[in-house]
Parts: C-alpha cells; sequence; structure tokens
C-alpha cells in the first residue's frame, strides 16, 4: 500500500521518526478535499500515545476535507542546516499517514492539555481554565497512525 523509501540509506529508525514528532515545533497536515484538490495547512499539534492531536476551529476548509475524506498525511521537519558547499541540506523529517476523526470528552480535554504542555507548560493551570471555558468553541482531532517514515541526512 505504501511505497519503500528509494533512498533507503536515509531512512531513520520508527523511534527517530517518533523523536521528531514528539520534538517538532509545528506540522503540515495534508487533506484531500471535495473538489479534488489537495491541501496543505501547517498546525500545532501534540504526539502522545501514538497518535497525532490537533484542534480547529468549528467550521473551515479543514474539516470539510476531514469530513469529505478521513485519510490524512503529517509531515514534520526536524533540526536542518543548510550545506552551501555541498549543495545540500543536513535534515530529518518524517512523514505519517493515518486516517482522522473527531474527538470528545476526556479524550478531547487530554488533547488540548497535552497541546497546553507541550507549548505553554509554565502556564499549565491558566491552560486547564481556558481549556474548561472555550472547549466548545474548538473541534480536536486525532491522526491515528497507519504508516510512519522518517528520514535524515546526517
Amino acid at each position: 500500500m505504501f511505497k519503500t523509501m528509494r533512498r533507503q540509506d536515509r531512512q531513520l529508525s520508527t523511534q527517530e521518526a517518533e523523536r521528531i514528532l514528539s520534538e517538532g515545533e509545528y506540522g503540515i497536515l495534508s487533506t484531500v478535499g471535495a473538489n479534488g484538490y489537495a491541501y496543505g495547512v501547517p498546525l500545532s499539534y501534540a504526539y502522545q500515545n501514538g497518535a497525532i492531536y490537533f484542534h480547529a476551529a468549528t467550521e473551515g476548509q479543514k474539516l470539510d476535507n476531514l469530513r469529505y475524506c478521513n485519510k490524512v498525511s503529517f509531515c514534520v521537519v526536524g533540526k536542518t542546516q543548510v550545506l552551501p558547499e555541498k549543495f545540500s541540506t543536513r535534515f530529518e523529517s518524517v512523514v505519517a499517514y493515518g486516517t482522522a476523526a473527531e474527538i470528545e470528552e476526556n479524550e478531547k480535554q487530554q488533547a488540548l492539555l497535552a497541546l497546553v504542555e507541550k507549548y505553554s507548560p509554565e502556564y499549565r493551570q491558566k491552560g486547564q481554565m481556558y481549556i474548561d471555558s472555550a472547549q466548545h468553541e474548538t473541534v480536536v482531532c486525532k491522526i491515528i497512525i497507519e504508516h510512519i517514515t522518517g528520514k535524515g541526512r546526517k
């Protein structure tokens, strides 16, 4: 179903790919809409228990696309360094494929808290209060990963 990586010498282990997902600052969610066009959107996310969590407004193209087709890919670029003298770049990246679904109740709260802990760890209590007051104004989705590849050049 998924192609093998052409540059096997650059393939990273699953553990290394998971590290990049855990440490990444943002990722690109790619979806397909009813019009047949691909849509890639950068977003903040949390990687927890083998799944990727993100939030969205209660309406918009991202959700329209996910409701049309829940198959997605999610890309994160980790550390990079341009190597001008080699006309190349040192990099690490990961692409995860899976299905996205909206989540509710306790799992939704835990995912929102994971986002607070990742991006605003020193404001956990204030973040929890914000979650309690505004969670009805946001949708939270979970990507269940079906395939993951990491690639890098050291």
